[in-house]
């Protein structure tokens, strides 16, 4: 028998869980539009660090709901690995963005649009679910929306490919090589950020099978 079902729960988990992954969403898209129309960089570099902020706010204030909270809607392991992989999200995005007004990235590759939208639609798509995971009547529509961010984590991987095939084409001088390396070590960060999302979707299914 879970005690929690039949308890007072904390309605801000679910709440803030959301939020939590607008956040991320919002984070993707800044990288989106700053890598669609690739024009005041720093600026756009710094909207984006000012919601990794906000990003890190609600990740402290969920562990502080957490360590008050006697009774919680679903295992505490779960819930801060939810809390951590949302951060990771978010800041990988920060990281990927910052990285490209440290390496003086003149014109980013395509790929870098292409993962950022993949990123920013998981994140939408685990906005949308969060509001579920306390719900069980739902958690058919929950599954689906995991199903959703293990998809996109599949275009991640095709996209993933295509650099580590086409990265260093054309490449002919020490600086070509270096700011081919510099692009793979954004790209990377990117693809990290989409795995961290599949790592929440992953995280919210093992939740429904301890719940169900």
């Amino acid at each position: 028998m879970v005690l929690s079902r039949f308890m007072p729960k904390n309605p801000q988990f679910s709440v803030l869980f959301t939020q939590q992954a607008r956040i991320a969403a919002q984070t993707a898209q800044a990288l989106c539009t700053l890598l669609q129309d690739y024009t005041e960089v720093e600026a756009k570099v710094q909207a984006i660090r000012d919601l990794e902020h906000e990003a890190d706010r609600l990740s402290k204030q969920l562990v502080e709901v957490l360590s008050q909270s006697f009774i919680v809607p679903f295992d505490r392991e779960d819930i801060i690995q939810l809390i951590e992989h949302l951060d990771d999200v978010v800041d990988d995005i920060e990281e990927a963005a910052r990285k490209l007004v440290l390496y003086r990235v003149r014109q980013p590759s395509p790929q870098a649009a292409t993962l950022a939208e993949i990123v920013r639609q998981q994140a939408e798509v685990l906005a949308q679910g969060m509001p579920l995971l306390e719900s069980a009547g739902r958690y058919g529509e929950l599954r689906q929306l995991m199903e959703q961010v293990r998809q996109l984590e599949d275009q991640g991987d095709q996209v993933s490919d295509e650099v580590q095939v086409g990265l260093y084409d054309g490449v002919t001088d020490v600086p070509g090589m270096v700011a081919a390396m510099r692009m793979g070590e954004i790209l990377a960060l990117l693809e990290s950020a989409i795995d961290q999302a599949q790592r929440v979707a992953k995280t919210v299914e093992n939740v429904m099978l301890k719940n169900a």
